[in-house]
């Protein structure tokens, strides 16, 4: 069994009391108490002691009433943050995908996404040496909300005007079928350039943002007690956000005709952005003038000597991955996730745009996907938890890939059988491809619910064991190449198929094989990265185990 107190290892210290098994060769770490209520047992204790009740767990989450006054502002900020989030991701592909098809979506990632983060990085880096913290937020957030009021109410009803549609179609005449996707960027630029800033709210405004903000006014205590009800909430948002795209997405059939239901739907969308984004600088406001101002509340932290961060270069970093079989494995992973997501993900969207020609239509279903995201997300992030404690890391990290796979095989075999399984799903009153969209809809609600779920948890719970060394490259080097490759890597895929063989229809099968072949490399790097994982804990525990039966000998008379 492992100890808990003062002297154990940050491993055993994190998760608790443990139990350590071995069968057929294979260690198995148990976790019998998580970390956080092992604390609370008194060092000389045993496993049988009484637990916590589920009253005084429930209790002990209840904010006092110094942190709600920091908490509550916080916590109603990042779920506007993500409220709007879900809204823009939505509208996002509902104008790109109706507009254009789902063929324009890796282009857009690749040509557009990149260009734009490594723009605002830059920008960003030099407007934080020339100003403060909190000017600096607005400047950042506030042309977002300008753009997207803007866009509903400037940008879209001018499209007629603001579009090339002309000089494209002259383009498009004396060019290759192949370009016809980065042409489609062209002539609706409006629409690439509202993804783009899209996609960049969910990395500037909550990552950046919201997260720099969060850890520099949170004290760890306070950030280990209320960040875990931070992401339940963010499922909350998602949740609620995803039934008001679709309220208003229904507006439509209340509508006369002749009336654009979109244009008005749009208006209504990006109006509630705006009125977010203004509840969002309040709250900001709020957290700098009465919070940040009040010593009972929030105490600034001593500034302590940064500790110089490890940086690789790309060659640095593929010599790293390289060089380490647990840091490659650890890679494999990130990569996998990002590229059999894409993949799938692109399909999936090129055929709602076929179920639901009209934007309003589309948006309806996105808005009551979102919320069964948000909904089967919330419930396994209470399954994970018991995934964890009862078959430990390796099932909950072979959790995702194996739902993917199997969604994924139904998805694809919908797809490129669809004339011989069309009298079977026809007894079901549905089309081949109603049946394509529900099963790709279950596949991406479920892929991305694991992944928040146990995905996630996995990938950070593998850096524990290693060694600061170890630690810090390895996560430099997943940084530099695993991240990148992964969420670029199908959108590569994809454009090469789409050039090669002329539409993304086309290149289906292809993608078909592509996604098993990753999802097994996926599978293969979880199983070895389960037994280094295994070995890693085995050892640690009992390193611990035997310094602490040594301290105890020696104190002993």
């Amino acid at each position: 069994r492992g100890y808990v107190g003062r002297s154990v290892s940050p491993v055993v210290r994190r998760y608790g009391v443990v139990r350590m098994t071995e069968a057929r060769g294979r260690a198995r770490v148990e976790i019998l108490q998580l970390g956080t209520a092992a604390r609370a047992v008194p060092e000389n204790s045993s496993v049988g002691d009484k637990k916590p009740s589920w009253i005084d767990k429930l209790g002990a989450l209840v904010p006092t009433p110094t942190e709600r006054k920091k908490l509550l502002p916080l916590g109603l900020m990042f779920f506007v943050i993500l409220f709007n989030y879900t809204i823009l991701r939505d509208t996002k592909d509902v104008l790109v995908v109706t507009a254009a098809g789902a063929e324009i979506i890796p282009f857009l990632k690749t040509y557009c996404n990149l260009p734009g983060a490594i723009l605002f990085t830059i920008a960003y880096s030099k407007l934080s040496n020339l100003m403060s913290r909190e000017n600096l937020f607005y400047v950042c957030i506030i042309p977002f909300i300008i753009f997207f009021v803007a866009f509903g109410f400037l940008m879209y009803p001018n499209l007629a005007t603001l579009h090339p549609v002309a000089s494209v179609a002259w383009l498009a005449a004396r060019l290759p079928a192949s370009l016809e996707a980065p042409l489609a960027i062209v002539k609706n630029w409006t629409f690439a350039l509202f993804y783009t800033l899209a996609e960049l709210w969910g990395s500037v405004v909550v990552s950046l943002l919201f997260w720099g903000f969060a850890n520099e006014v949170t004290s760890v205590d306070e950030a280990k007690k209320y960040y875990p009800l931070f992401g339940l909430g963010a499922n909350v948002a998602l949740i609620f956000s995803g039934q008001y795209v679709r309220y208003v997405s229904d507006i439509r059939r209340r509508l006369p005709p002749g009336v654009d239901g979109w244009g008005l739907s749009l208006k209504y969308l990006m109006s509630m952005v705006g009125l977010g984004g203004l509840v969002i600088i309040a709250c900001f406001a709020y957290m700098n003038r009465v919070v940040m101002t009040d010593h009972t509340v929030f105490e600034p932290r001593q500034q302590t000597k940064k500790k110089e961060r490890t940086k690789l270069t790309l060659g640095e970093s593929a010599k790293y991955l390289a060089s380490s079989k647990y840091i490659r494995n650890l890679a494999m992973l990130v990569i996998a996730y990002g590229m059999s997501i894409n993949i799938v993900e692109v399909t999936w969207k090129s055929k709602l745009r076929a179920a639901f020609p009209d934007p309003n239509d589309y948006s309806t279903f996105m808005g009551n996907f979102s919320t069964a995201t948000g909904s089967v997300t919330f419930a396994m992030m209470l399954i994970g938890r018991f995934i964890f404690r009862k078959f430990g890391w390796g099932v909950a990290a072979m959790v995702t890939p194996t739902v993917l796979g199997i969604t994924g095989l139904g998805f694809f075999s919908l797809i490129l059988f669809s004339s011989q399984l069309a009298p079977a799903i026809a007894y079901f009153g549905t089309t081949p491809l109603m049946a394509a969209v529900l099963i790709g809809a279950a596949q991406n609600v479920m892929s991305k619910s694991s992944k928040y779920s146990l995905f996630d948890p996995c990938k950070e719970m593998a850096y524990i064991p290693l060694d600061a060394e170890q630690k810090s490259k390895g996560k430099a080097a997943i940084d530099v190449v695993g991240n990148p490759l992964g969420k670029s890597g199908g959108s590569f895929i994809q454009q090469g198929l789409i050039f090669a063989l002329g539409s993304l229809a086309a290149s289906t099968p292809y993608l078909a094989v592509m996604l098993f072949v990753i999802i097994g490399m996926w599978i293969s790097a979880a199983r070895s990265l389960d037994k280094q994982f295994s070995d890693f804990m085995m050892e640690e525990t009992r390193t611990v185990a035997e310094q602490k039966m040594k301290q105890e000998r020696e104190s002993t008379p």
